[in-house]
């Protein structure tokens, strides 16, 4: 496939029979296999296809917007699983509507809320004040947004794949003659899954709250972003993965790491395994998850470290304060602050598709659409298209 590069985009010149904007699953699911559980020197590469050789035709031009924007804003968009007694007026019926049947869906609400983007992954932007130790430079490089967040907050749920509610649900069916009287679908659904499982209602909500105490993700987002100085916004569309403390202890922190490591890439040729010398194979055995992660936290101020430390979001202001040491406006200069780092996250977005949209000229706006094809339809390995349509 040519391309030619036109007003700061990639244009293909291959004609396009379809536009793809299908997004790839990409989850990541418990295992029981103690053997691997156990294994503590996983060979990632064993596990996860060749790396993508080239970056993605946007990255250059997205980093230079990026660039541009101070602070680097965007909006997160997430959808939450609702309750019955949160759906209100969403659905067939409006709010007098009970869906009784086993078999009806769960009703999904939008959120969205403004984040900060910290960069790609691999790729941390440096900051002279950041004095953690980081991992050696030159190794890794992707195309994969991060930004971070509290562990604490709502939209962890969120950016889970399985929609998880963690509501026990109250509302109940009226129609006497219906087998499944007292329960509305979305409670049967759970409670079915729970049987399914061995396991009670309370005990699926326990194990989820563990859950998301860890690592792991997958749910969709969109991320928006308006560079106002070239005046151009980006919708970045994909998976979101969530990072941890467990990230290299746990299986499920393993399989996000494999999962991201395939969609990575080394920075130069002279860091790959086969024709390099010994300095650059330690330099990629040295390069960790975990050093990333406290690299994040480290590039962050004291304040907005200490914000880690504040009462939990959400919570009532009017009730007392459960945990030891939590209150606003803390600065924290200890990268290992047990507390701060206990809550603190990192969060990849993995995009499958991003729709760029040019209104610099208003005479003259353009738009492109840079799908991920990762080897499908006939496409090389980990190749991007690119097609401009009508803004």
């Amino acid at each position: 496939m040519r391309c030619t590069t036109k007003g700061g985009a990639i244009v293909t010149t291959s004609r396009l029979t379809r536009l793809a904007t299908h997004l790839q699953p990409h989850s990541a699911t418990t295992h029981t296999n103690t053997t691997a559980a156990t294994d503590q020197n996983h060979n990632l590469n064993s596990m996860t296809p060749p790396p993508p050789l080239a970056a993605a035709p946007w990255r250059s031009l997205f980093l230079s917007h990026l660039a541009s924007m101070d602070p680097a804003e965007f909006t997160l968009s997430t959808l939450r699983r609702a309750s019955s007694a949160t759906a209100g007026g969403v659905g067939v019926g409006g709010p007098r509507d009970r869906r009784s049947s086993i078999l009806a869906a769960p009703v999904y609400l939008p959120r969205a809320r403004t984040c900060i983007c910290r960069g790609l992954w691999a790729d941390l932007p440096v900051n002279p004040k950041n004095d953690t130790p980081l991992n050696p430079s030159g190794v890794w490089e992707s195309d994969l947004l991060t930004f971070t967040t509290d562990a604490r907050m709502d939209k962890m749920e969120e950016l889970w794949e399985d929609g998880l509610d963690l509501d026990l649900r109250s509302a109940r069916g009226t129609d006497p003659g219906s087998p499944t009287t007292q329960k509305v679908g979305e409670e049967l659904w759970e409670e079915g899954l729970a049987r399914m499982k061995g396991k009670t209602i309370a005990e699926v909500v326990k194990s989820t709250g563990a859950k998301l105490k860890g690592s792991g993700g997958g749910a969709v987002v969109e991320a928006v972003f308006w560079a106002r100085k070239p005046g151009v916004q980006w919708r970045v569309r994909g998976r979101a993965y969530v990072l941890a403390p467990d990230i290299e202890s746990s299986l499920e922190g393993r399989e996000v790491m494999s999962l991201l490591r395939s969609r990575m890439r080394r920075s130069s040729p002279t860091s790959s395994s086969t024709g390099a010398g010994a300095g650059a194979r330690a330099k990629e055995s040295e390069w960790s998850f975990a050093r990333e992660i406290t690299a994040h936290f480290g590039n962050l101020s004291p304040l907005m470290r200490g914000s880690f430390r504040n009462p939990p979001p959400g919570r009532p202001v009017a009730l007392p304060v459960e945990g030891d040491g939590l209150a606003l406006g803390q600065k924290v200069t200890d990268v290992n602050d047990p507390v701060a780092r206990a809550n603190f996250r990192v969060v990849v977005i993995v995009p499958d598709e991003l729709d760029q949209a040019d209104l610099s000229d208003p005479e003259h706006p353009r738009r492109w659409i840079h799908t991920y094809v990762g080897g499908s339809h006939g496409r090389a390995q980990h190749e991007w298209e690119t097609v401009e349509v009508w803004p």
